[in-house]
C-alpha cells in the first residue's frame, strides 16, 4: 500500500527548497563578509514543515545544486564537493530535521522553543560544515588553515548574523505554525 503524501506538503517542500535557492542570491554585505539568507530558509523548514518534509525541502535543493542547476552561491554541478563550503550545504539537510524534531508537534510552540531549536540547528551546521572547510582548504587545496583561522572565517563572522536569523525565525514561525498545522487538518 502506498504512503498518499500531502500535496500541501509536497508544496511547501518545493517552496523551501526554492526559497533556500533564492536566499543564496539575497547577499546582504557587512564591513567584515556578506552574509546570505540560506540559513534563515533551513531554520524556517524545519520549524515549519517539521524534520521529514523540511530535510526533504534542503535535500532538494542540494541534489538541484549538485545536477548543475546553478542555485548555489557559486553556480552549481558535481564539481561543488570539492568546495569549502559545501559542507555546510551538506549539514542543511540534518540541520532543518533537527530544528524540526525539537520544535515538536504540538500546535504552537513558543518563541524560546523555536529559538533553541534553532540553536541547536546551528550547532549542527558548523559541526558538520567547519571540518569540511578544513578538510578541503588543508587537503584538497594544499592549504594550511589553523584551528582559529577556520573557525573566525567559518563560523566566527557569522554569529552575529545567525543570532539575527534565529530571532526572525522565533518571531515568524511562533505565528506561522499555528496556522500551517490548522491547513493541514482542513
Amino acid at each position: 500500500m502506498k504512503k498518499h503524501i500531502p500535496v500541501h506538503a509536497l508544496a511547501l517542500t518545493a517552496l523551501f527548497a526554492a526559497l533556500t535557492a533564492v536566499g543564496a542570491w539575497i547577499r546582504i554585505p557587512t564591513p567584515w563578509s556578506a552574509f546570505t539568507l540560506q540559513v534563515f530558509f533551513v531554520f524556517m523548514a524545519g520549524a515549519l514543515l517539521g524534520p521529514g518534509y523540511g530535510a526533504l525541502s534542503q535535500t532538494v535543493y542540494v541534489v538541484l545544486g549538485l545536477i548543475g542547476i546553478p542555485v548555489f552561491i557559486s553556480g552549481g554541478g558535481p564539481s561543488y564537493v570539492l568546495q569549502p563550503t559545501f559542507g555546510f550545504l551538506l549539514s542543511y539537510i540534518p540541520a532543518a530535521a533537527v530544528v524540526g524534531m525539537l520544535c515538536g508537534r504540538e500546535e504552537a510552540p513558543g518563541f524560546w522553543r523555536i529559538v533553541l531549536a534553532c540553536v541547536a540547528g546551528l550547532a549542527v551546521i558548523y559541526v558538520i560544515g567547519l571540518p569540511y572547510m578544513a578538510l578541503i582548504v588543508n587537503v584538497y587545496m594544499g592549504g594550511s588553515m589553523g584551528l582559529w583561522d577556520v573557525l573566525w572565517s567559518g563560523m566566527i563572522l557569522f554569529l552575529p548574523y545567525d543570532a539575527v536569523k534565529i530571532v526572525l525565525t522565533g518571531l515568524l514561525a511562533k505565528t506561522l505554525i499555528p496556522r500551517l498545522r490548522k491547513l493541514r487538518t482542513v
